[in-house]
């Protein structure tokens, strides 16, 4: 009798030593790679996480695309860094992204990429360089990208369409 209470104790006992060790061992990363790139289910809670007070978002937004973002991704280390994915109302496929990186060597992960660029021109934006380029995404889709240096970041804007909306939110982006 003894002999299986205590074996039940003891397996009773493991089994809690390996549940606490197994959430220490899920926990631990979160707190080791704290401010790495990782996903926010918003902007809010990206500024309250990361303490990124600066985050451009563009005040105009074309009633086709889904507010809110349906994917930010952020980091703090090794650079500031914030990616905002919008989706197309009708189709649900990524239309818009706005990145913003506080290195210039950041490049988003392109869900948005143009394959084909038509033009590629010095565009001022309120006072400010910047680069447009409009061409092709796959499929022969219009697209068209914006980028620019404003402070300490770099943002770029690329968007499924012709590049009369992306003007119109970058420009919104800008106090």
């Amino acid at each position: 009798m003894h002999k299986r209470l205590f074996s039940f104790f003891s397996f009773a006992v493991t089994i809690v030593i390996l549940a606490v060790a197994l959430m220490v061992m899920n926990w631990l990363p979160s707190v080791i790679q704290q401010g790495t790139m990782r996903k926010y289910s918003s902007i809010e809670e990206l500024k309250s996480k990361l303490n990124i007070r600066d985050i451009y978002v563009p005040s105009y937004f074309p009633q086709s695309f889904q507010w809110p973002p349906s994917r930010i991704l952020a980091q703090a280390k090794p650079f500031a860094a914030i990616v905002m994915e919008f989706r197309h109302m009708g189709t649900g496929d990524s239309a818009l992204i706005i990145s913003q990186a506080a290195s210039p060597r950041f490049v988003p992960d392109k869900k948005i990429k143009i394959v084909q660029i038509k033009e590629r021109v010095a565009y001022s934006l309120k006072g400010r360089e910047a680069l447009l380029e409009v061409g092709a995404c796959k499929n022969d889709e219009p697209c068209s990208q914006i980028s620019w240096n404003e402070g300490k970041y770099r943002i770029m804007v690329i968007i499924k369409s012709t590049p009369f909306d992306l003007i119109k939110i970058a420009d919104s982006m800008l106090r």
